[in-house]
């Protein structure tokens, strides 16, 4: 039989500052201790001293009033004391031994006198202790046709390397928590819902806006039913290989592609520098054409993304921080995830999206309901329109979503709507395009029904808006609304966008299969990543979500 192995970094002989004894800082005894009469008053002194220390704790324990514990400790050690002093000064006693043991026996009556305060006033210890359970991801570690770097321990921004690093094998993944706080904490308050608006049951298919179009028959479907042809999908599958090329080898993608896999040779790198924003912004579009980290096409571009927001995922009380920066890159993080979830239901990845759920939920805006740059923070439109597909988006997949998070983001769009909720503002009533088409949308899955005034005065100014030569941000919302809302307007719409889509993608060197526009006014940060990923994702549109109003669905609410 073969002897157990010992655990790494284990040692034969006693840990480091303890005695074969277990005594910590105990030692041989000195010679000076074992000389002449400094042995006896050695053992006189310290044996007076044992027997004092144990006659005063007798006497604090033994008794039931604390004031009484504190008098017989403080009269029986001034005894003590007094004797002590007597064999300090005594002749044959060694000078330095006698003044060591009174500065010690000083040092002990101090305590005495502080214990049996402490003994009358505290009811006992209370011990806590974290949990150590990591993240079970082990389908991160099943083999794929190309490795990738860990990054266990995240890193500031500015540190990640921009050049491909050298792969290595890809190892099982432990989170550490910094903390476990109640699942309450991060959901702020239930507050008693308001009668508002969203209450009112839609008509809407099973799932209501649900991702299983993506896959199968039913994809192909409503790609005809919706608006989509054989050229928009041609114009997807160049976009998906665009983006899967600029995939940097640790999984990720950075919104910056220049010092990545590209090596600079596509023009309009973007500024900003979170890398989680820019992996779950590339993600979505693979998601959206029904790749996923288990099947399709891309199923390891996937595995490897999803790896990579693994590994840069921080743990904290109020859920998972995916933010690096900016809770755009949370949301998008967070929609990524919870869509892979929802389309695979891979046990390994519940926890992992559920809890970067829970930091949205958190860093919602307790006041007005909206959210922005940083957690808490009085919310824009833009941002709370992320956070709010994140929401949808776990819902769908059947993660846990706070009821009074979507009350206070339906009060926070009527504290921006202008006419009734017909338009509206970024952090005020003043009308935009793209908040306009944000606001909509959102309404929709909040539950106005098809016949509300308001989301029908809406619908016809985006469709006397138009699609945009260059907004694409406006363009990617302004679909999904009225692509759910369907009808003679999504029709006009959608043939103008669809054909400008098709005829403004890059189609030489290695931009191929890109878009940039200009003049977006995300197009500074997002640079040809952001303007690609989005662009693609307007050309799914058609079967990225279910439809919201469909008149053979049965009746259900957000």
């Amino acid at each position: 039989m073969t002897a157990p192995t010992q655990p790494p970094n284990a040692t034969s002989g006693p840990p480091p500052g303890r005695s074969p004894t277990g005594v910590v800082g105990a030692s041989a005894p000195t010679a000076e201790a074992n000389s002449g009469t400094g042995v006896g008053a050695g053992r006189s002194g310290l044996g007076a001293g044992q027997s004092a220390v144990r006659a005063a704790n007798r006497e604090a324990l033994s008794t039931s009033s604390p004031a009484s514990a504190g008098s017989r400790a403080r009269a029986t050690w001034a005894k003590f004391l007094g004797q002590a002093i007597a064999c300090a000064v005594r002749p044959s006693t060694k000078t330095s031994f006698a003044y060591s043991a009174v500065f010690h026996f000083a040092a002990l009556l101090l305590l005495a006198l502080i214990v049996p305060r402490l003994v009358g006033s505290a009811t006992g210890i209370t011990l806590s202790a974290e949990s150590e359970t990591p993240l079970d991801l082990q389908w991160l570690d099943e083999p794929s046709a190309v490795s990738v770097a860990r990054a266990d321990t995240p890193i500031p921004a500015e540190q990640v390397r921009d050049e491909p690093v050298a792969a290595v094998e890809t190892g099982p993944i432990t989170l550490v928590r910094v903390d476990e706080q109640l699942r309450a904490e991060a959901e702020f308050g239930r507050r008693q819902p308001q009668p508002v608006d969203w209450f009112i049951p839609v008509d809407t298919p099973s799932g209501g806006g649900g991702t299983e179009g993506r896959q199968g028959p039913l994809k192909q479907s409503l790609l005809e039913q919706r608006g989509g042809n054989a050229q928009s999908e041609q114009a997807v599958a160049r976009g998906l290989r665009w983006l899967a090329a600029h995939q940097h080898t640790d999984g990720g993608w950075r919104f910056d592609h220049s010092k990545g896999p590209c090596k600079g040779l596509c023009r309009n790198p973007g500024s900003e520098t979170s890398t989680t924003g820019a992996t779950g912004l590339a993600l979505l579009p693979f998601l959206g054409a029904g790749h996923t980290h288990q099947s399709g096409e891309h199923q390891d571009v996937v595995q490897r993304g999803l790896y990579y927001l693994s590994t840069r995922a921080v743990v904290t009380p109020h859920g998972i921080d995916l933010q690096e920066g900016t809770m755009y890159a949370q949301a998008l993080a967070t929609i990524a995830l919870c869509e892979s979830y929802g389309m695979t239901r891979d046990p390994q990845l519940r926890e992992l999206a559920q809890r970067s759920l829970q930091f949205v939920l958190y860093a919602q805006d307790r006041k007005g309901g909206g959210w922005r740059y940083t957690p808490g923070e009085p919310g824009d439109t833009t941002v709370t329109g992320w956070q709010f597909m994140a929401l949808k988006s776990g819902q769908l997949a059947g993660l846990d979503v706070s009821t009074p998070a979507l009350v206070l983001a339906s009060h926070f769009l009527d504290s921006v709507q202008a006419e009734e909720g017909a338009q509206y503002g970024y952090m005020t009533p003043v009308p935009r395009r793209s908040t306009t088409a944000i606001g909509l949308l959102c309404r929709m899955y909040l539950g106005w029904n098809r016949q509300r005034p308001a989301l029908v005065r809406g619908v016809e100014y985006l469709g006397q808006w138009g699609p945009s030569d260059q907004e694409i941000y406006y363009n990617y919302y302004a679909a999904q609304a009225l692509c759910h809302y369907e009808g003679p307007i999504w029709e006009q719409f959608n043939a103008r966008l669809r054909d400008h889509l098709i005829a403004t993608q890059a189609t030489s060197g290695h931009e191929a299969g890109s878009w940039f526009f200009g003049n977006d006014p995300g197009a500074e940060k997002g640079g040809r990543l952001y303007g690609t990923a989005l662009a693609v994702m307007t050309l799914e549109v058609y079967y990225r979500f279910m439809p919201l109003y469909d008149r053979r669905s049965v009746e259900r609410s957000f």
